[in-house]
């Protein structure tokens, strides 16, 4: 993002062909160690490598739905959706958490039990496994490289910490895919040390534990992502910080006198609605509030690239239900409107 003040910047806008590089690399690089996860597990009859074969399934339905979600996302507005269809990105992204809980975690887990419960079962071409599992860790390293590489360039132009970033991004393709990612290495690191801990010992409670390890691991990915894609779903704010630039540049307008209420909402990856009730000067006449109305409708949008939508409402700022409303959501200090 680019700047306004006090560290907001205005946002540069992100590439949807960069979200579809990351999210077609990760798609690729799934559906290819999938397959030689699933046969090294039918040949070895490892839970793990088995469990490892479901999480490249799952994954791979992930992509299929994130893929979905960039091109449903970016259809233009019309009569029946006047704000557009960038919530669908929010809603194939929550499915494909969905994917990720049933198609790897479930599985995973019941691979986990029945082999601790099962009766002793020798494997067979260890080696295999183990080969096909370090290979698997190359192909998927490249995947979380790139998206490694989005998530730091996004980053570095919001001037965010990672935490902070992957907690504020109204991007949910590019955060899945480098969760995802992130746990596939992760997997692939216990699987291999669930194999080779059965081979070495000839003990299948590694290989039932691995398996459930991993299963434990996709259901903490998928709770993850579910909630962040549920807080988008349900109209998340804007950047605080956005919130603040806005607030800001109202209050400057020499027809203002006060910003009574201020409310954003993320409608799509950097569209943002905005909604102000303004106490406008009252030697303001009706046409002067219009005029104003539009040239900071204007100006908003200039200045604050992520705004698509400006509402202007003149109220009275000594309204008491309004003014309730307003401390209710953002406490007793209507100066910073920003929770």
């Amino acid at each position: 993002m680019g700047g306004a003040d006090s560290g907001y910047t205005v946002s540069v806008a992100k590439s949807g062909g960069e979200s579809t590089l990351t999210v077609l690399l990760a798609m690729g690089a799934n559906l290819a160690v999938g397959v030689a996860k699933l046969v090294a597990g039918l040949l070895t009859g490892s839970a793990a490598m088995l469990s490892e074969a479901a999480h490249s399934v799952g994954d791979t339905m992930t992509e299929v739905l994130l893929l979905t979600a960039l091109k449903r996302s970016a259809k233009p507005p019309d009569r029946t959706h006047p704000f557009g269809y960038g919530k669908e990105r929010y809603v194939f992204s929550l499915l494909a958490a969905v994917s990720i809980f049933v198609a790897g975690a479930l599985f995973s887990i019941y691979q986990g039990v029945h082999t601790l419960l099962g009766g002793p079962e020798e494997q067979q071409d260890v080696m295999v496994a183990l080969i096909v599992l370090v290979v698997a860790a190359a192909i998927e390293g490249v995947s979380l490289a790139q998206a490694i590489r989005q998530v730091r360039a996004e980053r570095s132009k919001e001037q965010l910490d990672l935490r902070t970033f992957l907690r504020r991004s109204d991007d949910p393709t590019v955060i899945t895919v480098l969760y995802e990612d992130s746990a596939a290495i992760t997997g692939l690191v216990i699987a291999f040390a669930g194999v080779g801990l059965t081979a070495l010992t000839g003990s299948q409670v590694w290989d039932g534990v691995a398996s459930l390890l991993i299963g434990l691991l996709l259901v903490t990915v998928a709770y993850g992502l579910t909630r962040t894609n549920m807080a988008l779903l349900i109209g998340r704010q804007a950047d605080p910080r956005l919130v603040r630039a806005i607030g800001r540049k109202l209050a400057e307008q020499p027809e203002v006198d006060e910003v009574v209420d201020l409310l954003t909402m993320l409608t799509g990856t950097d569209k943002v609605l905005v909604c102000a009730r303004l106490d406008f000067a009252q030697a303001a006449s009706s046409d002067d509030i219009e005029q104003a109305c539009v040239r900071i409708d204007n100006a908003l949008r200039e200045e604050f690239t992520d705004v698509d939508e400006v509402f202007l409402e003149p109220v009275p700022r000594g309204d008491p239900e309004l003014r309730e409303r307003v401390r209710a959501r953002y406490g007793t200090d209507l100066r910073n409107l920003t929770p």
